[in-house]
């Protein structure tokens, strides 16, 4: 479990986050949540698919990066190679916090990314925020915006019945059978037989974008088995 705590300069003023990437430092992800107005940068590396949220009861958008929990495909040693990492990746040890409806930055200090010793500081010499935490908190405050435009999506997208569940079957080269089950995408056959009107509230609304951009997302699947393969050579 994370140990989150309110940042401060204080007790955390020699506070520094190491930013290279490594399995070490929690990067050996299949997946990250993600929201609309990512979707550009993410599609352009990613499939988008769905999953329900822990409870069961909702759904939630996630960049995957692997076909199997716990692999990640674009990790390699201390490289990610893809030119971009998704928010919810980047932002780590940092997480937002809320003080009487006021945003503040909390911070992991169990994540394997926290240091005393090398990486980034988080505070300058005499307290205040070092140019890290200053990016830091634009991150932060650019997912808060993100996951507060994410219900009304989804209820868009549950509303005209968009989300269906898909099986993704792949034979490796090593002639191994593989099942990517659970997730969902969008029904585009159910798209296509939307009414001008039902389409015209998902453009009004912003949607009708990230729609296509989740759908041109699904072409990153052929990369996803490409990078498989090649782990197994």
């Amino acid at each position: 479990m994370p140990t989150s705590v309110l940042l401060n300069n204080v007790e955390h003023h020699d506070l520094r986050i190491i930013t290279r990437r490594g399995a070490e430092l929690g990067d050996q992800l299949m997946s990250a949540v993600t929201f609309p107005s990512e979707f550009r940068d993410v599609q352009a590396c990613y499939p988008i698919v769905f999953r329900k949220t822990t409870d069961g009861l909702g759904f939630e958008p996630i960049a995957l990066f692997g076909l199997e929990e716990g692999h990640n495909l674009f990790l390699s040693g201390d490289r990610w190679q893809a030119p971009y990492i998704p928010m919810m990746v980047e932002r780590q040890p940092f997480m937002i916090g809320t003080s009487g409806g006021e945003l503040m930055v909390n911070v992991d200090l169990d994540h394997p990314r926290v240091s005393r010793s090398e990486g980034e500081p988080v505070f300058k010499p005499h307290g205040g925020h070092s140019e890290f935490l200053e990016h830091a908190n634009s991150l932060l405050l650019a997912i808060h915006q993100g996951l507060q435009e994410l219900p009304g999506f989804l209820q868009a997208l549950l509303e005209n019945e968009l989300l269906e569940s898909f099986a993704l079957d792949v034979e490796l080269n090593d002639g191994s059978q593989n099942r990517l089950i659970g997730f969902y995408t969008i029904n585009e056959d159910r798209l296509q037989a939307l009414s001008g009107e039902a389409i015209a509230r998902l453009h009004q609304a912003g949607y009708l974008q990230a729609i296509y951009l989740v759908i041109a997302s699904l072409s990153n699947f052929r990369m996803l088995i490409d990078r498989k393969n090649a782990s197994l050579a």
